[in-house]
């Protein structure tokens, strides 16, 4: 468009819809309740995991522009081996909160200013089977979004605060490297701000002082720490409920849900030249 590029994958949902009987299907407003707990649930009977994991692969492909689904869609993946009909519904919540959105898409309007932040958020023990956390992160350029995910931790974290000292850390990488790809594009960053609402972590960060409380952590997680003793990135403290990384890890309400997705760029096509923030 005149002013940016919106991007909508709009014609797929309907395909993908149509393909698992599903075009018919009452909309929701959200595409996970914050009541359900998955878990491999025994007791419950068995469904066509083909089918299931058909529906979960058709979900994957549409993250690229829907973050909003990535957290509900991840966690109906983790048990893609055994499906129940509770996991399968939990996926055809998915499908109708998609079939009552299927006009929105990521928004990014032109600009000339370049600077990048990051948002990272972890759970602490949220998986209700292994009792791992799950960390997500999504990283702006201005308010363009440009990269996000979504990973549970491969170990089982202590505190919340470990949890996301070490998620940090991760993020960190990924920061620097997109801080040194910028350079071949003539752009250099003083810093790249981290946004985090754990204040321990932050604390941890730019002091890893080794008492009990956090001696068992691998010496290799300090890398964030020295990072931002040599003024590479900055860890910058963020009130929770304006965490956008939030939507990437955990059930939200309606009302947080929808804020926490227009802080992402998710939003109806502008269709003229008002900027995005008049069309909350």
């Amino acid at each position: 468009m005149e002013d940016g590029i919106f991007f909508n994958q709009s014609k797929y949902i309907k395909e993908m819809l149509k393909k698992f009987e599903l075009e018919d299907s009452k909309p929701t407003k959200t595409p996970m309740s914050t009541e359900i707990k998955l878990t491999k649930d025994e007791e419950a009977d068995s469904v066509d995991s083909s089918k299931y994991r058909g529906m979960i692969g058709s979900l994957l492909y549409l993250t690229v522009s829907r973050t909003d689904i990535m957290f509900s869609v991840c966690l109906c993946a983790r048990f893609q081996e055994n499906p129940k009909t509770t996991h399968l519904e939990a996926v055809k919540r998915i499908f109708r909160y998609v079939r009552g959105t299927t006009h929105l898409g990521l928004w990014y309007p032109k600009g000339t200013r370049v600077e990048t932040i990051v948002y990272a958020d972890s759970d602490h023990a949220g998986d209700y089977v292994d009792r791992k956390s799950t960390s997500g992160v999504c990283t702006f350029i201005v308010c363009c979004l440009i990269s996000w995910f979504a990973k549970k931790q491969m170990a089982l974290a202590i505190t919340t605060t470990e949890a996301e000292y070490v998620f940090t850390g991760k993020e960190c990488q990924q920061a620097l490297c997109m801080k040194q790809a910028l350079i071949d594009y003539d752009i250099r960053l003083d810093d790249v701000p981290i946004m985090c609402d754990n204040k321990g972590a932050i604390d941890l960060s730019k002091n890893p002082v080794q008492h009990s409380r956090t001696k068992h952590i691998e010496i290799r997680h300090h890398f964030l720490h020295d990072n931002v003793q040599k003024g590479n990135i900055s860890i910058e403290k963020v009130a929770s409920e304006d965490n956008i990384a939030d939507i990437l890890i955990k059930h939200l309400k309606r009302e947080v849900f929808n804020y926490l997705r227009l802080g992402l760029g998710i939003m109806e096509p502008i269709m003229d030249s008002d900027p995005p923030s008049s069309k909350k």
